[in-house]
């Protein structure tokens, strides 16, 4: 048996399509070729990105909807390869079709917000979320159908895409580089609040991770109960981790604080006991 004979030799048949050694070839090559493809168009895309310093979520964007499209032409020629027509398959299966997609319509709807999301570029890889005012996360990946994201407790957690078009969606890193946050304080009557004003300011200028421009401030914000309330507005880059920034931030208040003779109170709770006579 020669070379020619092997590939033409047919393992199996079903309907009017006759699986051949030939077919099983032809299949390797086709998903080879589309593997090579990607690959390709991956080093391309991200040697670019290297050398340009081109946004790189763009680019994950453009070679996601370019793998999916050469994959998806593979699978056709595969089955075109088989004897199997596309328009007959689907013709055929019509029925069965609108059954999958009325039990599977959140799954469909996933997959049509992935496709919105790839293209519109409004969520891109890298870019740090906040998902219904409860979930804040830097996103390590977006896909057809769930995007992952990896959160501040370095925890990853699968989001489905449905989840950034229809849900409450905050992305921090679209317009801005950097971020506006505060950190409030209470301090107590009779407090010098110039000197606190001094006081906060000092110390923000003095965390390397804040912004020098736009520059701190700080708001007298009410009469409290029982202090003076206060916040120090900053803008950071660093918004993941934002959170340890506010930490430190007011770790050194408090030390600030106590070396000025700035008392912070504690609560206070005015409590009347009337004396009722018994008898």
């Amino acid at each position: 048996m020669n070379f020619n004979q092997f590939l033409d030799f047919e393992l199996f048949s079903f309907q009017n399509a006759h699986i051949k050694v030939g077919n099983l070839f032809w299949m390797a090559v086709v998903l080879l070729l589309a593997w090579l493809t990607v690959w390709f168009i991956k080093f391309v895309i991200y040697r670019q990105v290297r050398r340009r310093g081109l946004d790189r979520g763009s680019m994950v964007a453009i070679v996601q909807l370019i793998s999916y499209l050469v994959y998806t032409i593979a699978l056709v020629l595969l089955l075109e390869s088989l004897g199997l027509k596309i328009s007959v398959l689907l013709a055929g299966s019509a029925a069965l079709l609108v059954g999958i997609g009325l039990g599977l319509q959140q799954v469909f709807y996933d997959l049509v917000s992935g496709i919105i999301l790839l293209f519109e570029g409004t969520i891109r890889v890298d870019d740090v979320v906040e998902i219904n005012r409860d979930l804040v996360g830097r996103v390590k990946h977006i896909g057809l159908r769930t995007s992952k994201i990896e959160t501040r407790e370095d925890t990853s957690i699968i989001v489905p895409n449905s989840k950034f078009i229809s849900g409450d969606v905050v992305n921090w890193s679209h317009f801005a580089k950097s971020t506006r946050f505060k950190v409030g304080v209470g301090v107590a009557y009779g407090s010098d609040v110039q000197l606190v004003k001094s006081v906060l300011l000092s110390v923000a200028q003095g965390h390397k991770e804040l912004e020098p421009s736009p520059a701190p401030f700080v708001r007298f914000c009410a009469f409290g109960d029982s202090a003076l309330q206060f916040e120090l507005y900053f803008w950071t880059s660093e918004t993941f981790g934002v959170e340890n920034i506010k930490s430190d931030l007011r770790f050194a208040i408090e030390a600030k604080f106590r070396e000025h003779g700035i008392s912070i109170p504690y609560p206070q709770i005015d409590l009347h006991i009337k004396d009722r006579a018994v008898g």
